[in-house]
């Protein structure tokens, strides 16, 4: 099976060298450093269950060409540059699965619901990964795995556990969605399908809503800011926020915000995009923070204390220029 990760970051190179451990033809896309050191050296991952490298295919979309499946690890705000640039990756049968963080494009599509059918333009300005990939290819999907770049070509796995979960959008049976993951698991990564795959997309992104604007507020990160009892206490509200939008929207989502975030007290992880504040690249806010608010909206669902974390966020990403609100 030919597939292709487009965006070998972190855990794009980690999810793409889990794919060559278990027998999939695999290349990448990526850039910088890490991109030459994976072409001259290949990829290693040191993690829990031992250290692994593998050698990739490194090219453009063009020198790669149509692969079975290419599975999409970008940064949401790349995804103009990815809908400019994945073309000749794309066969009659090629599969692409968003494997991101935050509310997809696609979100609405195949939904069912009242909303079926809504656009969301600030995630995709002017529908260009829409028109690019198109909704009949896609997958959804959430990756559970903390990674961070230790050097270019290397790659730091922190926790033991890591798992990629795959949807239709349609919640049908999904043959092709299998087929990835049986090749995840192959090489020693979880790999799951589910049939609602936007209520695992909410069970990942309520943690991030509710805790991401106070890792950015607080700049020491999620555990350091739960550690203070006023904030604590306001992230267990917004958590609360997270749950009644998700079953507002009709999954059954209903973390326990109070151990929650007694867990993440413990810990002294940095949330992604405090990381990417402090490195001054592109900010996930309209993904991870403005849309879901926005469909809280939609949803008829009040959120007072994520309205205020995040509006002081969004306005802490626009003046680093990181983030640039929707016209």
């Amino acid at each position: 099976m030919k597939i292709c990760v487009f965006g070998a970051g972190a855990i794009g190179g980690h999810v793409a060298t889990r794919l060559a451990l278990g027998g999939a033809d695999v290349s990448v896309v990526a850039r910088g450093a890490h991109r030459d050191a994976m072409a001259a050296e290949g990829l290693t991952v040191e993690a829990k269950d031992g250290t692994h490298k593998v050698h990739p295919r490194v090219g453009s979309p063009q020198e790669l060409g149509v692969q079975d499946a290419v599975i999409v690890t970008v940064k949401a705000p790349a995804l103009p540059s990815v809908a400019e640039a994945i073309g000749p990756l794309l066969g009659p049968e090629t599969t692409v699965a968003f494997v991101m963080n935050g509310i997809p494009w696609w979100y609405f599509d195949r939904h069912g619901g009242a909303l079926d059918g809504r656009r969301l333009p600030e995630i995709d300005p002017g529908e260009a990964i829409r028109k690019a990939v198109g909704v009949e290819r896609t997958l959804g999907g959430v990756v559970y795995s903390a990674c961070t770049v230790k050097q270019p070509g290397h790659i730091f796995v922190e926790n033991a556990t890591n798992r990629v979960v795959l949807g239709e959008p349609d919640g049908s049976a999904s043959p092709r969605a299998e087929a990835i993951a049986e090749v995840l698991k192959k090489g020693g990564m979880g790999g799951e399908v589910t049939q609602d795959i936007r209520g695992e997309i909410w069970t990942k992104l309520a943690m991030n809503l509710a805790f991401g604007p106070f890792a950015i507020l607080s700049r020491m990160g999620s555990g350091g800011a739960a550690r203070d009892p006023v904030v604590r206490t306001a992230m267990v509200r917004a958590l609360q926020e997270c749950n009644a939008i998700a079953r507002a929207l009709g999954h059954d989502v209903n973390l326990d915000a109070e151990k929650r975030v007694a867990s993440i007290s413990r810990s002294n992880h940095k949330a992604s995009i405090l990381q990417d504040l402090e490195l001054g690249r592109p900010m996930e806010v309209a993904a991870m923070f403005r849309v879901p608010l926005e469909m809280a909206r939609m949803a008829g669902v009040e959120t007072p204390v994520l309205d205020l974390a995040v509006a002081l966020a969004v306005q802490q990403a626009t003046e680093a220029g990181l983030y640039k609100p929707a016209a």
